[in-house]
């Protein structure tokens, strides 16, 4: 999967740092610290086509990578682009020199105990998994200090990017989305794996194609239990508006907070609008812990009671109450909107309400906050990047 460094947040800064968001292909801001413009003009003031500055800085790239890979790795793949960086990471896509077929590499540097530990949170999960809705691993190959793993490629781009690009979007459309993700999440729980940051920049497409499938993605914060067999958890960490109430009450919480924010997603999926969100953290944490949302403005009144209690019996305060996985699965909503005729199409409506979080107007004081990360590439979607670090105060990056 092509990756990003964008919005991923983590109780410590170690995975903070870690974090790639899978899927994305190399755009202009991917480029590092040599940018596109600068070969606008050559070296004797003769102007460059875009195209060739992008592919001088893409190779220029590819060829400083290559020189830090494993001749074992490079063996066996042809590394092509650079697609993502992080703290203690960088992600290239390849090509397998004997199928000729895409991967991502994630080259982890290990030297430091914060990039060991993160890397052997992620591998714990992806060796145990094998999901079509889950990424999945390749193979792993170790040396002294740095770890190469070798993952699918999602070439689909994020969620939200291709519901802004096309010109219709309905409930129907949404179930889709949502059987696949609450499948993944389904198979996670009974392998009492817990994601603990499921949000939309982590769900991609596995292909540009319109049946493309969606993966689950990015498993740093992911917890499998402990070995006395405790399945509880207690760390705080998540992304704040997709944080579930006990996480916030610093109680025991389980693999139920996965559920409420599936709830968030659904929500945003179907909107375009957070149900919980304040630029204020502690006032957002307040809004959570409340469980206080609406179904005001667009496109809410062209969305059917089953989506909205869909909705409410996952965004349920007590985690006891809270839908399970396949309990989910069987709700009427998605048992019956499946295959139901689409419905009024809310695309319209759902792309407005994205856009107003990206726009410049509409950041406002929040844009020269984000532009401090030294982590990211950058989501388009701002309002989703902030983090929690380990104290539980807000962090960007």
């Amino acid at each position: 999967m092509g990756c990003g460094t964008s919005s991923k947040v983590v109780p410590e800064t170690s995975a903070s740092a870690f974090h790639l968001s899978w899927g994305k292909g190399v755009g202009k801001g991917s480029y590092g610290p040599l940018q596109a413009e600068q070969w606008e003009t050559g070296h004797r003031g003769q102007q460059v086509p875009p195209e060739a500055a992008v592919e001088a800085v893409q190779k220029m790239q590819v060829a400083r990578y290559r020189a830090k890979f494993d001749p074992r790795v490079t063996a066996r793949y042809t590394i092509q682009a650079l697609i993502g960086r992080g703290r203690f990471s960088k992600v290239v896509r390849v090509e397998q020199r004997v199928t000729k077929k895409p991967f991502a590499i994630k080259m982890v540097e290990t030297s430091l105990k914060e990039g060991r530990e993160a890397c052997e949170s992620e591998l714990s999960v992806l060796r145990r998994v094998s999901h079509c809705n889950i990424v999945q691993l390749i193979e792993i190959f170790e040396a002294q200090d740095r770890v190469y793993i070798v993952m699918e490629l999602a070439t689909g781009g994020e969620l939200f990017d291709r519901i802004i690009a096309q010109g219709t979007f309905t409930e129907r459309d949404a179930v889709i989305i949502l059987k696949m993700v609450v499948d993944g999440v389904r198979y996670l729980h009974s392998l009492q794996i817990t994601h603990r940051d499921l949000k939309p920049e982590n769900l991609l497409y596995y292909h540009p194609g319109a049946e493309s499938k969606i993966l689950i993605t990015d498993f740093g914060l992911s917890s499998s239990g402990h070995k006395n067999g405790d399945w509880s958890m207690s760390t705080l960490c998540g992304t704040p508006e997709y944080i579930a109430p006990e996480i916030l009450s610093r109680k025991p919480y389980t693999n139920a907070v996965d559920m409420w924010a599936l709830g968030v997603i659904a929500y945003v999926l179907l909107s375009g609008s957070l149900p919980f969100e304040d630029e204020n953290p502690m006032r957002l944490y307040k809004k959570i812990l409340k469980g206080k949302y609406s179904y005001k403005g667009e496109p809410w009144p062209n969305v059917s009671n089953l989506a909205k209690d869909f909705i409410d019996k996952l965004l349920t305060l007590d985690s006891g109450h809270r839908m399970s996985a396949g309990q989910a699965l069987n709700h009427p909503w998605v048992m019956t909107m499946a295959i139901t005729s689409p419905m009024k199409n809310l695309q319209r409506s759902i792309s407005w309400n994205l856009m107003l979080r990206t726009s410049p107007h509409s950041q406002g004081s929040r844009s020269s906050r984000t532009s401090e990360s030294c982590h990211s590439n950058g989501s388009k979607h701002t309002w989703r990047k902030k983090r929690v670090n380990k104290s539980g105060t807000m962090s960007l990056g």
